[in-house]
């Protein structure tokens, strides 16, 4: 059994072919985490405040931005997106905020900015938490009154945008380090919304994967592959810790390889009988220097608040204070440690000794 064909309608089977931005069914799918989602943009997409949208990397912030662009009054002017990872912190002022000619070596011409280009439009600040802390106090400015200086430039100039944000940072976490201005995350936080993992959608994956395979099949002109169903439900199992992007990759993979060498890695070792956790470990992403670094240092930090949550009877107010960070900040790290059902399990195991020490005793 395979992917039928109605599982996209045939505007979207149009969009995947062309390129252009899907439509809701492909985007928002059928999970119930997507489904509020939905409702909160149709809320505020028409209105002009800030966003910031939070969520690991390619779980599709920025399709979710230009969706929200073009359902607002904005979607006449220009969707503009900077990218503040991949531009140093030394250049990432002049792209965002331009410069007059003569502002510094080589600037023998005036060049307008980001944010001016953006005018009558929407301006897409991603990966905003690797901002420069000193480009985040003009940033700040511009967002408060809506007017900046070019570099070099005596004449303030005025611009009116939509602004939307997105992080697969903790910003709380960065503000506690110095690392982000907490006024500039106030100014940008107004509505917040956050990205689930493709793992915690998964009944959505057959329809994500029903459109990247139309998708490559037109670009690179080959027949669309269909996938069994035992298979994609295999694939369901999967952790993606790429997410969608990833799912997208390795479907452009099955257009062009085929499906059985695309899949292979996501199958595991016993196919599409295999277990979950077979898939899992078949999929993992190689080991780096990094990543064992990485690895280490969550392990120390979970070790650390655990004992200072014990240290507190478990009191996280107390404990927040010792370790100097914000109640918010440690009520993160706890979910993400998943150090409340260690406590659970700690907790179960002392009172079974307590229980089991006067039955020893008597004897």
């Amino acid at each position: 059994m395979s992917v039928p064909a109605h599982e996209l309608s045939n505007e979207n089977v149009q969009m995947a072919k062309t390129g252009e931005l899907p439509s809701d069914e492909v985007i928002y799918g059928q999970s119930a985490t997507m489904a509020g989602l939905r409702r909160k943009i149709a809320r505020v997409a028409d209105t002009d405040v800030p966003l910031l949208i939070q969520g690991d990397n390619g779980t599709g912030k920025e399709v979710l931005a230009r969706l929200i662009h073009a359902r607002s009054v904005w979607n006449k002017g220009s969707f503009i997106k900077v990218n503040c990872a991949a531009i140093p912190g030394t250049l990432l002022e002049s792209e965002l905020f331009g410069y007059e000619a003569g502002a510094f070596t080589g600037a023998n011409s005036a060049k307008p900015g980001r944010i001016e280009l953006a005018d009558g439009g929407t301006l897409f600040l991603d990966e905003i938490g690797d901002l420069d802390l000193g480009v985040q106090a003009k940033l700040l400015q511009f967002l408060q009154d809506g007017k900046f200086y070019p570099i070099g430039g005596c004449e303030e100039k005025r611009v009116e945008a939509r602004t939307i944000c997105a992080t697969n940072r903790e910003l709380q976490a960065e503000i506690d380090s110095g690392k982000f201005r907490m006024d500039l995350f106030y100014r940008i936080n107004v509505i917040h919304m956050t990205l689930p993992p493709l793992c915690d959608r998964a009944e959505d994956i057959p329809i994500l994967l029903r459109y990247f395979l139309i998708n490559f099949a037109g670009k690179f002109r080959q027949p669309t592959p269909e996938i069994p169903a035992e298979k994609i439900r295999t694939l369901q199992r999967c952790s993606w810790p790429g997410n969608i992007r990833e799912l997208e990759n390795c479907m452009a993979r099955c257009v062009v390889l085929g499906v059985d060498e695309a899949l292979q890695p996501y199958l595991g070792a016993g196919g599409p009988a295999g277990s979950s956790a077979q898939v899992k470990t078949a999929e993992a992403p190689p080991v780096t220097l990094k990543r064992v670094a990485e690895r280490a240092r969550h392990e120390l930090e979970r070790d650390i608040i655990l004992k200072t949550l014990e240290a507190h009877n478990w009191n996280r107010r107390r404990a927040a204070e010792t370790l100097k960070i914000s109640y918010r900040t440690l009520l993160y790290k706890v979910r993400q440690a998943g150090i409340s059902s260690m406590r659970q399990h700690r907790s179960f195991f002392a009172k079974r000794d307590s229980e089991a020490i006067p039955r020893a005793s008597a004897d």
